[in-house]
């Protein structure tokens, strides 16, 4: 049985023309797109409903906060929560690596992110989780998906761009994680690739790109284990003009790089057949548009609702030097609620 929901559903079109629309009148939307950059929803901040949307980046939301009235009433207040899953299993991951490894080998990518479904059972709901959870963007869609997602996708402001892209992942309980995850050879080529990758990207809309940081950690807390995720960050200017082409913007950056690989588009159709599910939003982007910047973020660290059921989608990048039981072992830490 399909649930209401109250924003239609636009199509690249729509969604491109209502961005440009709103943000040539410095008018503040919510933009929420799927992978393939498709679909996706634009909603202004007229049309905001907190029974239906919620959202929280930080502190980009001075706006929002006096339009949205918070409510912390969870639906399952309980302190204690829990968190099984049923992950895909090895050999089905196995005869998925292989395959990408042999499009490697072949030329055809040089850098695939590979990511599956978990199944998830848990006593929390998708509004629990956003309520109890702790990230650096959280999205909660009625009756659709959470986003938890710690890594952004682009901010503007004041005509300045910025990109950080997240690549490389490690337990921090690990003896030397920090050295282990800096010097690996496979996760520092892994991540060369992306930063390239990225660099490229915003030198099609932007000017003056450079490499701001190269490689730094952030910390992690989950319900599980703490992390260290390694990142960059890439700047650049755009045209004075560029708020009446933001969605052209937006889309010509699309897919996020982090969470495809390289070459793009041939990337693209390598993951649509290795891993043999639809992503949908997962891996897309949300963001928050102020009337003057803006703030977004790639969809993972994402729960899904399908009928009665949870499912988690997560992954990783793999490459020519890749281990797969690290890569394995890898997706699985990743499904994970950051509530402690």
């Amino acid at each position: 049985m399909l649930q209401y929901f109250p924003y239609p559903l636009l199509n690249k079109f729509y969604i491109v023309k209502k961005i440009n629309e709103l943000a040539s009148k410095n008018i503040s939307f919510l933009f929420v797109i799927d992978f393939k950059g498709e679909e996706g929803y634009v909603i202004s901040s007229a049309e905001l409903d907190e029974h239906f949307v919620k959202f929280d980046f930080g502190d980009n939301q001075s706006e929002l906060k006096s339009i949205l009235k918070p409510t912390d009433n969870l639906e399952n207040d309980n302190e204690l929560f829990y968190w099984d899953i049923i992950p895909v299993s090895f050999d089905a991951y196995l005869q998925k690596f292989n395959f990408l490894q042999t499009q490697i080998r072949l030329g055809n990518s040089y850098l695939v992110n590979l990511t599956q479904p978990t199944k998830l059972h848990s006593n929390l709901s998708l509004l629990d989780l956003y309520k109890k959870g702790r990230a650096k963007y959280k999205l909660w869609l009625k009756d659709k998906f959470t986003v938890l997602s710690p890594e952004t996708f682009i901010q503007i402001k004041h005509g300045k761009i910025a990109a950080f892209p997240m690549k490389g992942t490690i337990d921090a309980s690990i003896p030397h994680a920090e050295d282990l995850i800096l010097n690996d050879p496979k996760e520092k080529a892994e991540h060369a690739t992306i930063v390239d990758l990225i660099r490229n990207d915003l030198n099609m809309v932007a000017e003056h790109v450079e490499v701001k940081r190269y490689r730094y950690l952030d910390r992690l807390s989950t319900n599980r284990i703490d992390l260290l995720q390694v990142s960059s960050e890439i700047t650049g200017e755009l045209p004075e003009d560029y708020l009446s082409y933001l969605g052209d913007i937006i889309f010509m950056l699309l897919p996020a790089g982090s969470i495809c690989g390289a070459p793009k588009s041939k990337t693209v159709d390598i993951i649509e057949s290795a891993e043999n599910y639809e992503r949908e939003f997962y891996t897309g982007i949300c963001g928050w548009f102020d009337g003057e910047n803006l703030d977004s973020a790639v969809m993972i660290r994402f729960v899904e609702q399908q009928g009665e059921n949870l499912i988690f989608k997560s992954g990783g990048g793999i490459t020519a030097m890749s281990d797969v039981v690290k890569e394995y072992n890898e997706l699985i830490q990743k499904v994970y609620a950051p509530i402690y």
